[in-house]
């Protein structure tokens, strides 16, 4: 414990900082047809060989070069051979004693990410990769979350056996429903959803499945390799360019496809604390209180240190990193509440600076597991801390989640749709995405819905299905899910929905399925069109949402497209404002919740209904509403007027 205080105080040194900062962006591996240099940032060490191998499982080394030490805490080699292919470690001998690490700033590996790989990249892209680029930015923004593994896995989706559960099905074309020819699945099956980013969850390298076999599972939070792609989910996790290569083919393909990719990462912690940061630098990117207890607001073992120079600026570079070489158009921060702000602003100044303002998106979870033990003053970026970040970083938003659905970490605990007692207020604080000062009293300091993500499920926690299915009766759980999702599709900020949500995906209740088997974690397909009422009910949703400016709105102030808010038990009204480019100036939108017919006002004018309990595609055929207002038990109405 004193021997982790004693180098937390002089990381924090003047010593340190003025001799160990290094500022170039060049660390890692730099090869191409001209030659190849290595470089390692490891201050302390009194000497370090380069090893080389000929394959990523090698035990024995070919060569053995002693590396050059530079300033600034850098050591170097250089060789005039584009060495491609050719694995690598270090042998870094510091106090005495010897430990043997992988590259922390490698961009390729062997299997199992044990053996750094040098990497030429230009040899990794595929045909046409330099013209690709994202699908133009639509009116909305509409986030589904899936997993490379869960996705193709199942039979049902027709995917090629070779290619299930692997980035490559993402470039198959036209799959359908047990190859019926009929019932599109993947990409297509999406595009006819209307969703316009497709979520990712971990893709880079992580250490909580042999990728020697193939019927391990895990979700992936538990970073090994922040730089290279996952190796489970190639044809062939042994050799290092493969991996990256057929990453590239499946994002080439998604953007052809016309959706965006969101890449979701984790920078709070590593899988172990024996890293290869740890055998770098001893303690330098972890966390730990002044009694020398490792922190661990992550409940994974450790947190990374965020707030350190060299953690920053390798974090940044990351992202960064991400987005040139493999075009990724947004990041999901897990855990975001325990990564501090001035990060996450820099992160978004950078990106903003090379793509434009707001282009490529940002948003991450608010919060973490506990506190962390955080350095230097630095404030986190949760829930607390909105206020201090810039307006285009988003957070998930818990208070629409649970003031919906019930809480996601009570499965009993109802909400809104499923006889939750005085939701009412926090329902309309919703619909303005917590930005009306009228109606927040949960979530201070949000600028604009650009902040908030709007959602009922994602991957952590039960499937909305299970969960309503846990707290109302069965023959309620179509009702409630079309009532859930038309509550948060019409609520300001990004909406963000969990693969399957759409067609009743089960788990059958479970609530935390990380490590499960695939088997319970797999898309089943078959369900999208079993429950085909509930696509359609999503898709006409989705589409509607997409036509009315006053809900797309992202900007300061755009709470106040909504107007005439009011509510009684288990019903709230309101009234979107749109501008001349939406087909009807005015939409009201009535969500009722209790079990009996809702009779309002008798209205006048050109009204005609655009959705109700059973159709959420209305809008397209004319329908007056001239008449009294009929708000169906559990259910919504949105009336437009022309």
């Amino acid at each position: 414990m004193e021997y982790i205080n004693k180098l937390k105080e002089y990381y924090s040194s003047k010593k340190f900082l003025e001799n160990f900062i290094y500022d170039g962006n060049d660390l890692g591996v730099e090869c191409d047809e001209n030659g190849t240099t290595f470089r390692l940032w490891s201050p302390e060490a009194d000497s370090i060989y380069l090893n080389l191998y000929e394959a990523g499982d090698g035990v024995k080394a070919y060569r053995h070069i002693h590396m050059k030490k530079e300033d600034k805490g850098v050591w170097s080699f250089y060789s005039d051979k584009e060495l491609h292919g050719v694995y690598y470690d270090y042998l870094i001998t510091r106090d005495g004693k010897e430990v043997l690490t992988a590259d922390p700033y490698a961009k390729a590996c062997g299997i199992n990410g044990q053996k750094s790989m040098a990497v030429n990249l230009k040899r990794t892209n595929p045909s046409g990769w330099e013209n690709d680029k994202a699908p133009q930015k639509g009116a909305e923004r509409i986030v589904y979350e899936l997993n490379v593994k869960e996705f193709s896995y199942d039979k049902s989706g027709g995917f090629p056996l070779e290619y299930r559960g692997k980035y490559k099905a993402f470039t198959c074309k036209h799959t359908t429903l047990n190859n019926d020819g009929i019932h599109p699945t993947g990409l297509d099956y999406l595009k006819e959803l209307g969703v316009t980013h497709i979520q990712i969850m971990p893709m880079y390298d992580y250490g909580s499945v042999d990728e020697t076999k193939d019927d391990e599972f895990n979700w992936g939070y538990d970073p090994v390799n922040y730089n290279i792609p996952e190796g489970s989910y190639a044809t062939d996790a042994f050799h290092g360019e493969v991996r990256i290569n057929e990453m590239k083919e499946m994002i080439q393909s998604i953007h052809e496809a016309g959706f965006g990719v969101i890449m979701d990462v984790v920078y709070n912690h590593t899988y172990s604390l024996d890293s290869w940061f740890q055998r770098t630098l001893p303690w330098y990117f972890y966390r730990a209180y002044s009694d020398g207890k490792v922190s661990d607001g992550s409940a994974c073992g450790n947190d990374v240190a965020s707030e350190r120079a060299m953690c920053s600026k390798y974090i940044l570079e990351s992202v960064l990193y991400w987005a040139r070489e493999y075009h990724i158009d947004g990041f999901r921060f897990d855990l975001m509440g325990l990564l501090d702000t001035d990060l996450m602003n820099n992160i978004r100044k950078e990106l903003d600076i090379i793509y434009g303002k707001g282009e490529k998106i940002i948003y991450g979870e608010p919060w973490s597991a506990t506190d962390t033990a955080i350095e230097y003053n630095k404030k986190v970026a949760g829930k607390d801390n909105i206020a201090l970040l810039d307006e285009n970083i988003g957070a998930f938003c818990d208070n629409t989640r649970d003031s919906i659905k019930g809480s996601a970490l009570r499965p009993k605990e109802a909400g809104f749709v499923n006889g939750g007692k005085d939701k009412e207020d926090d329902i309309l604080s919703s619909v303005s995405a917590w930005c009306d000062p009228k109606y927040n009293k949960e979530f201070e300091g949000v600028k604009a819905p650009s902040q908030i993500v709007s959602y009922v499920s994602a991957h952590d926690n039960q499937t909305l299905w299970d969960k309503l299915g846990d707290t109302a009766g069965k023959d309620e759980v179509m009702r409630l899910n079309k009532l859930a999702a038309a509550i948060y599709m019409t609520c300001q900020g990004t909406l963000f929905f969990l693969s399957g949500e759409e067609f009743g995906r089960t788990k059958g209740g479970l609530d935390n399925t990380y490590n499960m088997p695939i088997e319970v974690n797999k898309l089943d397909w078959e369900l999208a069109w079993k429950n085909k009422e509930l696509v359609d009910y999503y898709k006409g949703l989705i589409s509607l949402r997409k036509k009315l400016s006053g809900l797309c709105d992202k900007s300061k102030g755009s709470y106040k497209h909504i107007t005439d808010m009011w509510k009684q038990k288990q019903i709230v009204g309101f009234t979107i404002n749109n501008d001349s480019t939406s087909l009807w100036s005015q939409v009201k939108v009535i969500y009722n919740a209790s079990k009996k017919i809702f009779e309002g006002e008798y209205l006048k004018g050109n009204w005609e209904v655009l959705c109700d309990a059973d159709d959420s595609s209305l809008w397209q055929k004319n329908i007056s509403a001239n008449s009294q207002i009929k708000v169906q038990p559990q259910s919504v109405l949105i009336l437009g007027k022309r």
